[in-house]
């Protein structure tokens, strides 16, 4: 019987990002394209010998007693009748309040290490019904990880997503571009990043647009893509050095550059490795910041 298991919990940006109005069950559709980079998490789960016990041990984060792992393990536990313990430790390389997703792809990289520990084989629903418990952005983490069985390897899994996140539609991903990533600094909660989109809702996008024209967009020339993330214009505007970030960005040759998510990361997208690498050279000089594939 299998006593621990390590797994890695990528990163992801979005390509794009469409917010529409609160639902009455307190969500926001969105739409977007999200893709995964190799900034990853590593997560260690081993069993635990008290029963209904999920201790999360994070070094340099203070966790509150409820958090993403607590709620999968809880949604785990229902849904299988399992009641032996775990404890998880996790060693952060994704930064938290980043818009990159970090907190739900470790708690679907944790998913997949209790399922494989307990045997327990969960289906796609059951992926759906624990990730439903846990955070939107955790249905294209486990969409990914039921897919690409390889992916923590360092596969790529790009999705559009729709809804508020559990509508995923996998498309190829391009394995052609370098990825910049800057971290400015600032943290930024999801809940304020939504407060500051809902206050300037009358700018943000209405209209969703056909995914075969996402697609097309970001399967042509990356400079010609037409992506806008509505989340960028107000939390730019309380954050100036997200804007700093992202105006160095520009001035290294990015072909492409925005905001990720809710932020506060901002990217920039080569095209050649020879550009990516001198932008990497000379933002870093300034700027957090990492250079992925």
């Amino acid at each position: 019987m299998r006593q621990s298991i390590t797994v890695l919990a990528p990163a992801k940006i979005n390509l794009g990002l469409s917010v529409f109005p609160r639902r009455e069950d307190g969500y926001h559709d969105i739409q977007s394209i999200f893709t995964t980079v190799n900034l990853c998490d590593r997560i260690f789960v081993e069993r635990w010998p008290e029963k209904d016990v999920c201790l999360v041990d994070c070094k340099g984060m203070d966790l509150p007693k409820e958090n993403t792992f607590t709620k999968a393990y809880k949604a785990f536990c229902v849904l299988t009748g399992i009641r032996d313990g775990v404890h998880v430790t996790v060693e952060k390389h994704i930064p938290a309040g980043g818009g990159l997703g970090g907190g739900s792809s470790d708690s679907s990289s944790f998913i997949q290490s209790i399922d494989i520990l307990f045997g327990t084989q969960l289906d796609s629903s059951a992926w759906g019904y624990i990730s439903s418990q846990v955070g939107s952005d955790v249905f294209f983490f486990s969409a990914a990880l039921q897919r690409e069985k390889k992916l923590l390897n360092g596969r790529v899994f790009s999705a559009v997503v729709e809804g508020r996140g559990e509508r995923i539609y996998p498309i190829e991903s391009r394995t052609d571009l370098w990825v910049l990533l800057v971290f400015p600094g600032v943290f930024v909660s999801t809940a304020e990043a939504y407060a500051l989109v809902d206050a300037n809702m009358k700018s943000c996008s209405r209209m969703s647009i056909q995914r075969d024209r996402l697609v097309n967009s970001y399967n042509g020339p990356v400079r010609e893509w037409f992506f806008s993330n509505d989340f960028a214009t107000p939390v730019v505007g309380r954050y100036p050095k997200i804007q700093q970030a992202l105006n160095s960005l520009k001035g290294c040759g990015a072909d492409f550059v925005d905001m990720s998510g809710s932020g506060s990361t901002v990217f920039g997208i080569f095209e050649k490795e020879d550009n990516a690498v001198s932008a990497y050279e000379a933002i870093a000089r300034q700027w957090c910041s990492v250079l992925v594939h």
